[in-house]
């Protein structure tokens, strides 16, 4: 098997076979209501409560459903899957722990807002409440983590939950939903009734068109402003707004930041994208903030890890914000005009009417110098192999189009720093919740989702560690992903914080003691490269390249090694610690 998905699209021949109405198994009303959803793959892993569930798969060849080798690979090869194709990912996991191995995976999307349907086995519905073998109350546990959940208890409201359920996640704010299903659900029969018109939901109407009021005082801010500047995040993506985004700073000439999540929502080579900004963020792209007369938030959330200080965030600044969330205005900045409706939709309504900020030109040259006096830079070398110089050659020998899914940590934030992105969903990383063990496992969903697509997941040796397991399935099923590993030993975001934070007092950070990890590789199949100095790395990378299944390639790069700019915990944006090179 290839990592090729097969066309399972509804033709109306499918559909029809998977409309007919006759009598069927709870189970298999769930199998036929997801084909009906789009639904190309569903990543899980089986258990008790879901065994009806697993029997109604067998020999059912429309059905396509990928076996991980634990429940938390399963949720974020769906979440990466969401993430690079814009559809709603699957994942199914049993009843008990197979659904509690789930959370940290819930927590994931619902933090970065990505559309997931979760479907959980549980106990039959007269054992519920009675702590039976592998019970769970997972509805209950998830509940501050999902946009919504379903306990089904009738079999004959399958599907309409399932229907409701992929229109809430993947509508308004999108977010993970759950369904949890009873074994004694899952095994009954009805007629089966698919549910496929429009959704209408009491109390659940998303505004998509902003107030007009608001855009014309937008509009006059605009028009006003001597330092406007655009802070756009991943909200631009999930609405699929990049083009409208690009339209309207070319139309405006508005300097632009992209948050973490924002990458790729702005190509990285226009004149006018000046970087990340935050913690990790670049010189200019910080001090833009700090000076700004008007900051235009587009589907940004003002995460802390963008704001730092937040009494000395943006201190002369106007401040605009659009997002399709209400709850998120003025949340954590207060907001002078806040504009509410669905961020490709209001920037259509902007580009109707969008004016040149023509007082910005003397703002625009001062960006475009501290972008050439103050880039990210690092102090390279032929004898240590650095992590930056690393991404950087990703950068180089891919041209920028690969899919990237990265870990968390030191090498996330090199990643985003000297990889440079120009097409939306080329990016999936964990933000919101920085979850280790998330960047190998999405890169296969993001594979599934893209399989003429270069996908590479860089991580780091800890959070390698946490999926590892998930080397079999790319061997078995041949999904090329190319697994690249900057090994530096140690535990390397923790290791700076200590050194610089906590008086070098290193505890507990050591990983000397890791698997060979081209020895691990090969144990499941898989081949196996490492690099210790720049030709060596230069020769592996090709390789990999031209291997046309997973590789896992290692480079062991220098352990004291830092990420620089960074805003000590505390300070305002604009007190950057700038490295060695100040």
């Amino acid at each position: 098997m290839s990592a090729q998905i097969p066309n399972v699209q509804s033709t109306d021949q499918l559909r029809e076979k998977w409309m007919k109405p006759e009598v069927i198994t709870g189970s298999e009303m769930l199998l036929r209501s997801l084909l009906l959803e789009g639904v190309e793959c569903v990543f899980g892993y089986p258990g008790g409560a879901v065994l009806y569930i697993y029997d109604a798969m067998h020999g059912f060849d429309d059905f396509k459903h990928l076996l991980t080798r634990h429940e938390q690979g399963a949720i974020h090869a769906a979440d990466g899957y969401a993430r690079a194709s814009g559809k709603v990912g699957v994942c199914i996991a049993t009843s008990g722990p197979g659904a509690t191995n789930l959370v940290t995976g819930i927590a994931t999307a619902y933090m970065d807002s990505v559309p997931l349907v979760v479907i959980t086995g549980n106990v039959a519905t007269t054992l519920i409440g009675t702590d039976a073998f592998q019970e769970a109350d997972i509805t209950g546990i998830t509940m501050p983590i999902t946009k919504h959940s379903y306990l089904v208890r009738d079999v004959e409201d399958l599907p309409r939950v399932i229907h409701e359920a992929f229109h809430i996640a993947n509508t308004g704010r999108k977010g993970p939903v759950l369904i949890d299903i009873p074994k004694d659900v899952s095994a009954a029969k009805s007629l089966f009734k698919p549910h496929t018109e429009p959704v209408v939901m009491r109390g659940y109407n998303p505004r998509v068109v902003a107030n007009k009021l608001q855009l014309d005082k937008l509009h006059q801010a605009i028009v006003e402003a001597e330092r406007p500047l655009i802070l756009a995040g991943g909200g631009v993506v999930y609405s699929g707004g990049h083009e409208e985004l690009l339209k309207f700073v070319t139309a405006t000439g508005i300097p632009i930041t992209t948050t973490l999540l924002g990458l790729g929502g702005f190509p990285s080579g226009n004149d006018l994208w000046i970087g990340m900004p935050g913690m990790h963020g670049t010189y200019a792209a910080n001090q833009a903030i700090q000076q700004s007369d008007l900051l235009i938030s587009i589907g940004a959330r003002f995460d802390d890890r963008v704001t730092g200080k937040l009494d000395g965030f943006a201190p002369h600044a106007r401040i605009a914000h659009i997002d399709i969330d209400p709850a998120e205005i003025g949340k954590n900045v207060k907001t002078d005009i806040p504009i509410v409706g669905d961020v490709k939709t209001v920037l259509e309504q902007l580009n109707s009417d969008a004016a040149y900020s023509a007082k910005a030109d003397a703002w625009r040259q001062k960006i475009a110098e501290w972008k050439r006096d103050k880039p990210f830079r690092y102090d390279d070398s032929d004898e240590v192999l650095k992590p930056q110089w690393v991404v950087e050659m990703l950068n180089d020998t891919t041209r920028g189009e690969a899919i990237v899914t990265t870990d968390v940590g030191q090498h996330q934030m090199w990643a985003a720093q000297y990889y440079r992105f120009n097409k939306p969903r080329s990016w999936v990383t964990s933000g919101g919740l920085g979850t280790m063990g998330f960047g190998f496992p999405s890169a296969i969903g993001a594979q599934m989702a893209n399989p003429d697509r270069l996908v590479i997941s860089i991580n780091g040796d800890g959070g390698m560690q946490m999926c590892a397991q998930e080397l079999a399935i790319c061997a078995i099923n041949n999904i090329p992903v190319k697994i690249v590993i900057l090994n530096n030993q140690v535990l390397g975001m923790v290791r700076q914080w200590q050194e610089l934070i906590y008086e070098n007092r290193y505890s507990h950070i050591d990983l000397s003691g890791s698997p060979d990890f081209v020895k691990l590789a090969e144990a499941y199949g898989v081949k196996g490269l490492r690099a210790t100095n720049k030709e060596e790395a230069q020769a592996a990378w090709q390789e990999a390249m031209d291997t046309p299944g997973p590789v896992v390639v290692e480079f062991i790069v220098n352990k004291h090694e830092n990420v620089y700019p960074m805003v000590p915990q505390g300070a305002t944006i604009d007190q950057m610690l700038m490295g060695d090179k100040e």
